[in-house]
């Protein structure tokens, strides 16, 4: 135990080995619910504290947040942090995402910001802690340092987090504090979801000694009154194929395949010989689970799973504990009734499935796509352009200001009166020529313009630094691969009325050119070939063709530092979306989404790809 003062963040851990931190009004409720210790039930219904997190349930003795609408299960921590930090302020920093809502940072990240800003930095390069951004305080941005693609970002005031003080355990233990359980009781929630789960734990406590309880998977002995099962010897495990239940209950035969023997608790409970509480009184007593027979035990699984349904809450799926074949009913019923007396609502149904890829296609089903000619693409390395220096490119794209506007440069953050603050190498420039654009009609220094050119792909091309604005044909620096494509006779889920189109890319290691991050150094290429997935309609092919040019101008893929894994000098997509996931929309990155090739398509343009851009690659 540790003798401070703290505030405690509860954090879930997602599928790129971040923690991501709980809003402070649902880590107030988490934090409630462990400190009220196990008379409080042990599992914390999320949706309670915030309407958004509906399907989550906290399940604390294991530490683990459950998803109820698709079984996912996360690791979830509780951790403390200075009172003077951010989160002891109740400070939120976040960043603006593609789809225009915000994020926020994880909690070192934000600490990091909020102590910048409190010591009145301009800004502050957050690669010390691993990430390749910078965080300009005077535009509230965020830069990428390899990209230059700027976000934005805000700070925001929100509750404080939940403030601890005295004694803290060392672990996340729970319960959260020896002296929790002499705290006042916590007033009974009346929601259809605890109601049921109560009501479920009341059964199993007048059920008395009876109990099922789950055990350690251990070498099981079959009691006498089992005879047709043969006791293992002592020190072997029971076969994997046998749900063992000690008391009256004959050892379950599994259904179907072998199953893995971590999905596969052993239950056991104290013999049905003892009599439940109340037994000698008169009344007819409530069995114990000890009594039930295989009959009993379904019946009372399905009947819990029609009120849950019923009531409209939310359920926990029950993975099928027998691999491939169908959950062995009996011991799916104990499962989910100790699952619900822990506090997990249970609903006997399987959860979905990841499907990445489609049905094994042959190659006399495969198809070229009409109006497309070949059904495959290559790029090479990039061919330098020569005859053009920074200030002649520039110069078809702006128009000279002799009197410039009283505002900023949003490049180099000084004012247009005064000469351009860019400190890095000099371009051949006087710094207090100003300029500006002409489609857009944004302003800046013709030295920070310049210096920005130079630090970029130099293909002829410029983007406004404010709008987006493409000027002239943008290129990337994706490395030299593969793309191919064609027909396959598979229908998406939501396209049913027509087959499909696949992607193939195909990007091999290498090493690093000029225009790479660190050029001469070996860059890595995980998980080609990709395969990714497009209806084969109208707007399919479309989104087809207008993914041909950008393949061409190099900006489906680039290199940098993988937001999934963290490795650096890898390949990475280059913010124009694929789907990646044929049968099915779990990870995000599959169908049906009716949204996505209206997305895609404004993605595209976001980099100068649009139905013009056919027409100019014709020419």
């Amino acid at each position: 135990m540790l003798l401070a003062s703290a505030v405690v963040v509860w954090e879930w851990l997602n599928e790129h080995g971040r923690w991501r931190p709980y809003s402070p009004a649902v880590s107030h409720h988490i934090e409630a619910v462990a400190r009220a210790g196990p008379r409080a039930g042990g599992s914390v219904v999320l949706g309670q504290a915030d309407s958004r997190l509906a399907p989550y349930i906290i399940d604390l003795q294991s530490m683990h947040q459950f998803r109820q609408d698709t079984g996912t299960i996360r690791p979830v921590r509780r951790s403390y942090y200075d009172p003077s930090s951010a989160p002891g302020k109740g400070v939120v920093w976040e960043w603006e995402n593609d789809s225009g809502s915000w994020t926020p940072y994880d909690m070192d990240v934000g600490i990091t910001i909020q102590r910048a800003y409190e010591k009145q930095h301009p800004w502050v390069d957050l690669s010390a802690i691993g990430f390749c951004y910078v965080i300009d305080f005077a535009t509230m941005g965020q830069i990428n340092r390899q990209t230059q693609r700027k976000r934005r970002v805000r700070r925001r005031l929100d509750m404080v987090y939940p403030l601890v003080s005295g004694t803290l355990p060392k672990s996340q233990s729970w319960p959260a504090s020896p002296g929790a359980a002499a705290a006042p009781p916590v007033p009974a929630c009346a929601c259809p979801q605890c109601l049921l789960v109560m009501s479920v734990k009341a059964t199993v406590s007048a059920a008395g000694p009876g109990t099922a309880t789950l055990q350690p998977r251990k070498a099981p002995a079959v009691p006498p009154a089992a005879p047709k099962a043969p006791a293992p010897a002592p020190g072997t495990k029971a076969p994997d194929n046998m749900a063992t239940v000690r008391g009256s209950l004959k050892p379950l035969a599994a259904q179907g395949s072998r199953r893995q023997a971590a999905s596969t608790p052993t239950l056991s409970s104290a013999s049905s010989n003892t009599s439940p509480p109340g037994a000698g009184s008169g009344k007819a007593s409530r069995p114990g689970l000890g009594t039930l027979n295989r009959n009993h035990l379904q019946r009372l699984a399905i009947a819990q799973s029609r009120v849950l349904i019923a009531s409209g809450v939310p359920t926990v799926p029950v993975k099928n504990l027998t691999g491939s074949s169908p959950v062995n009913p009996a011991l799916a019923g104990i499962t989910g009734i100790l699952m619900s007396a822990a506090g997990l609502p249970v609903c006997l149904t399987r959860p979905p499935k990841l499907v990445l890829h489609p049905p094994p296609v042959s190659k006399s089903e495969i198809q070229s796509i009409p109006g497309i000619s070949h059904t495959c693409r290559k790029t090479t390395k990039k061919q330098a352009k020569k005859g053009k220096t920074p200030e002649e490119v520039l110069k078809k794209y702006l128009q000279k200001v002799r009197h410039p506007p009283d505002e900023d440069c949003t490049i180099c953050m000084e004012r247009l009166s005064a000469p351009s603050g860019y400190k890095g190498p000099q371009p051949a420039i006087k710094p207090d020529l100003v300029g500006k654009l002409v489609k857009c009609g944004h302003v800046f220094h013709l030295h920070c313009l310049v210096a920005m050119y130079n630090n970029g792909n130099k293909d002829g091309s410029l983007q406004c630094p404010t709008c987006k604005t493409i000027y002239g044909v943008k290129t990337g620096t994706q490395p030299p691969g593969k793309m191919e494509y064609h027909i396959i006779p598979h229908a998406l889920p939501g396209h049913s009325d027509c087959k499909t189109i696949r992607i193939i890319y195909n990007i091999p290691p290498g090493v690093q050119g000029p225009e790479h991050p660190n050029p001469g150094k070996s860059f890595t290429a995980r998980g080609f070939p990709r395969h990714c997935y497009l209806p084969d309609s109208e707007k399919g092919r479309k989104v087809l063709k207008l993914l041909l040019v950008a393949w061409d101008r190099r900006l489906i893929f680039a290199i940098g530092t993988s937001s999934t894994t963290g490795e650096s000098d890898t390949v990475i997509w280059n913010e124009i979306h694929h789907k990646t996931e044929f049968g099915s929309n779990l990870t995000g990155h599959g169908y049906p989404d009716i949204n996505y090739l209206d997305n895609v398509l404004a993605e595209l343009a976001a980099q100068g790809i649009t139905e013009e851009s056919l027409a100019q690659e014709k020419d």
